[in-house]
């Protein structure tokens, strides 16, 4: 196993990162997940700096940077980390170990819990985010969901080509490395990793470690017949 290819910098631009020091503390990416809540009981120096809106409900040890907004209707529990102009939208649910770089969006119905979004990373719309990393400029479509949790109680194993890799983690949702998107109502199993620049098309079910620039999409959607 070739530890760069697994490495924080293999998936993310990381020279201006707010959280630069995390990353510099492990040899594989997915080794972050678990070091999050530490990370942020030994930093978090609690702070409101931008906008809370009436009726957004803030728990816990918090930080919210300069020109960030958090809609009415938004939860935060805490700890979590919010950088500078970010939007929290209405109905976002915020759910502790979060960490969120600038300029990025976490919107209406979406769930983030022990996750980070680096540089304008948005999940907008419906989406889940658990035990994830979004790079800089990752975008979520509309009900994407990053699930974590196998149904079986063992742990992720990745799967990459014929290789198995074994994690050692009980929750891994996924890897987004930068610029990666996912189209409408994708869903990424356990233990996915997308390197920088690939696309998953909508409504797919995908699993493993797919290479920078890939495009995953079904070969037949669907068939159109024309009435008589």
């Amino acid at each position: 196993m070739t530890a760069d290819r697994y490495s924080p910098a293999a998936f993310f631009e990381l020279n201006d990162c707010l959280f630069a020091d995390l990353f510099s503390t492990v040899r594989f990416v997915w080794e972050i997940l678990p070091r999050i809540g530490d990370y942020l009981a030994a930093t978090l120096h609690p702070a409101i700096m931008g906008t809370v809106l009436e009726g957004a409900y803030l728990e816990g040890p918090i930080y919210i940077g300069p020109g960030t907004i958090v809609e009415p209707g938004a939860y935060i529990k805490g700890p979590a980390w919010i950088g500078p102009d970010c939007e929290i939208r209405q109905a976002a649910y915020l759910r502790g170990n979060v960490l969120v770089g600038r300029h990025s969006v976490i919107g209406h119905a979406t769930e983030v819990k022990n996750s980070i979004l680096l540089d304008h990373a948005a999940a907008a719309h419906f989406n889940y985010v658990g035990d994830s990393i979004l790079g800089n400029h990752v975008n979520l479509g509309a009900g994407t969901r990053l699930a974590n949790l196998k149904n079986t109680p063992s742990e992720i194993v990745l799967k990459d080509g014929g290789q198995e890799i074994h994690t050692g983690l009980r929750k891994f949702g996924a890897i987004l490395g930068d610029g990666a998107k996912t189209g409408c109502n994708a869903v990424t199993n356990p233990g996915t990793m997308l390197g920088r620049g690939a696309v998953v098309y909508p409504c797919l079910s995908v699993r493993g470690v797919f290479p920078a620039g890939a495009v995953v999409k079904a070969r037949d959607l669907y068939t159109v017949e024309l009435q008589p």
